[in-house]
């Protein structure tokens, strides 16, 4: 079988499987599977897949059944780095680079500092090490309570060549971690358990419910974390954190009743308000 015949049933597989965009996502699968780029695949469709074969078998079982393509490569490319994915933690998506974008615009004076940076709910560790590849001089700590993923984000870490400037601990937020941080950053679980149920398969069946579920409203974790904050961030420092869809009000509000100030948002570029980000109200 070429690449090209190849492709024709894959995106009919995909199809009526539900996928979406499911010619897209047969370019990339067979892709994938061929070890190849797009480019090559493209200017050499009549390729026979030889080898690739029974490995493009197993991904399009595994994409037909809802299994994202980072799920199954087991790897992720966030801020421009190749990250690794695996199951214990979330997977890092487009939208969480918006709190990259907003704390460079905000200490777009102090890229070179000797920032100390904490992220809290570290993952894969994707924030951790995009903000430590911007901020040069920087050092970070990032916290998970899940033993599994905390080893991804020390992995991607050392991939990253950042061991020496950053740590991962186990631990649940903020509880036993000492200040003061320059800035502190966070993509908390934020669905509403009652929504769990009802987000896309790619989302609900891999991505680990602890990183998912935000509790009854889906605002436990910045209940948690923006209190903490308060103590964590140094004079003039920064919080900031993903939100959910229409939570950025709730959100501000429960970051000014704990006394931050500049309450502010970013939209993402959808155009959603995605990120919260207040300041420490001690300024000297």
């Amino acid at each position: 079988m070429s690449r090209a015949e190849a492709l024709v049933r894959l995106a009919e597989t995909f199809r009526r499987s539900g996928i979406d965009e499911a010619d897209r996502e047969a370019l990339l699968i067979l892709g994938a599977a061929c070890r190849v780029s797009r480019a090559t695949m493209i200017s050499a469709p009549e390729t026979a897949l030889a080898e690739a074969v029974d490995r493009l078998e197993n991904f399009a079982v595994r994409r037909a059944a809802g299994e994202p393509l980072s799920r199954i490569v087991g790897t992720r490319e966030f801020w421009s780095l190749k990250l690794t994915i695996a199951p214990p933690a979330l997977d890092p998506r487009r939208e969480t680079e918006t709190i990259v974008e907003a704390a460079l615009a905000t200490f777009r004076e102090r890229r070179t500092d000797r920032l100390q940076i904490l992220d809290l709910g570290v993952g894969s560790g994707a924030l951790l090490c995009a903000l430590l590849t911007e901020f040069v001089n920087a050092r970070g700590t990032g916290v998970d309570i899940c033993p599994s993923a905390a080893g991804v984000a020390r992995e991607n870490i050392e991939a990253c060549g950042l061991t020496r400037r950053a740590e991962v601990r186990i631990g649940h937020w903020a509880e036993d971690i000492d200040g003061p941080f320059d800035l502190v950053v966070s993509n908390p679980p934020y669905v509403r358990t009652g929504d769990i149920a009802s987000l896309p398969r790619e989302v609900r069946d891999f991505d680990p419910r602890i990183a998912l579920d935000g509790g009854p409203d889906g605002l436990d974790a910045y209940r948690s974390i923006l209190p903490a904050s308060v103590h964590l961030l140094g004079a003039g420092g920064w919080l900031m954190v993903e939100v959910g869809v229409g939570q950025a009000a709730e959100v501000l509000t429960i970051a000014a009743n704990t006394g931050l100030i500049s309450c502010a948002t970013t939209k993402d570029l959808a155009g959603i308000e995605r990120v919260v980000a207040a300041r420490s109200p001690r300024l000297v």
